[in-house]
């Protein structure tokens, strides 16, 4: 009779051996494992998608307001100062691009 139950316990030790074992490797029976990893890549293609639209939207309004400050110097500035208020207008871009540039290359590749 002992035989008996050291089979039944080694039955049961095999089951929970099984158990935990697919627990470890995520083989639980159920797909949601599956499901939460599309959806969580869904969500980053959507936000990728945002963020290109809203990049677009910003590059449009830049450059419409650099358009727009080229025709308030040409419009407000005398023609023998024109010039100078471009090219000082131009230098004030450059150099704010320079920094984000700066910034950007900091952030990506650390010091």
């Amino acid at each position: 009779m002992s035989e008996r139950n050291t089979d039944t316990e080694t039955s049961i030790d095999d089951d929970t051996d099984d158990r935990s074992e697919a627990s470890r490797t995520g083989d639980g029976g159920s797909e949601t494992g599956g499901d939460e990893d599309s959806g969580a890549r869904v969500r980053r293609y959507a936000n990728y998608a945002v963020l290109i639209v809203l990049g677009l939207l910003a590059f449009v309004a830049v450059v419409r307001l650099y358009l727009s400050v080229s025709n308030v110097i040409a419009t407000w500035i005398t023609d023998e100062y024109r010039s100078l208020f471009q090219a000082a207008f131009n230098l004030v871009v450059l150099l704010a691009a320079g920094v984000g540039i700066s910034y950007q290359l900091r952030r990506l590749y650390g010091s």
